[in-house]
């Protein structure tokens, strides 16, 4: 059974509860979401839902090298697939196939996103793709120190490791500080 909009909208509504200041940054796809269908689908446009997961592991953050984007370094993540149920599910489902991470090794820090952002996604003719927008919600999860990555789903990913919180957060921004401290309070 699929995500349905109706679970998208609950998140994302959560969220701004949560990060308010933020209302005007996703405005447009909080549009989008009440006027529109199935942003599970990838088939969605001009916009869709992707998840991402934060790892921690003690003082460190995986991250990956991923083919779509060019080697940019990011947190695993991706589409939704028809079989998944709940929106961290499938932040767990990518973390896993991306990284190889056993799944009995991670905890949900939150089960509220630490990050929601929107943004573009440049035309790819190879996948039957035009130019679209992903609503990308992020979730936090940890690991004990020992956890190790397996092998790297090559056909997505060019590498993965850990990096220390430092250096990730320079390197992708805000939702690292917010994957160590969990989500904001409401109230």
């Amino acid at each position: 059974m699929a995500i349905s909009d109706i679970q998208i909208k609950a998140v994302v509504a959560d969220y701004l509860d949560r990060y308010p200041d933020e209302a005007e940054t996703l405005a447009e796809p909080v549009r989008q979401l009440s006027q529109g269908a199935d942003f599970a689908s990838r088939r969605t446009l001009p916009m869709h839902v992707t998840v991402g997961a934060l790892l921690v592991r003690a003082d460190e953050v995986l991250l990956i090298n991923h083919r779509a984007y060019g080697g940019i370094l990011l947190q695993p993540g991706g589409h939704l697939e028809l079989e998944d149920v709940t929106l961290i599910d499938a932040a767990v489902r990518e973390l896993v196939e991306e990284a190889d991470v056993d799944p009995s090794q991670v905890v949900a820090a939150s089960h509220t996103p630490v990050y929601i952002e929107y943004g573009p996604v440049p035309a790819r003719p190879a996948k039957d793709e035009p130019a679209h927008f992903h609503l990308d919600i992020g979730y936090s999860f940890t690991a004990p120190s020992h956890a190790e990555l397996g092998r790297i789903q090559e056909s997505e990913v060019t590498g993965a490791d850990w990096y220390p919180l430092a250096a990730a957060e320079r390197l992708v921004g805000h939702r690292i500080a917010r994957a160590v401290r969990g989500p904001a309070s409401i109230g």
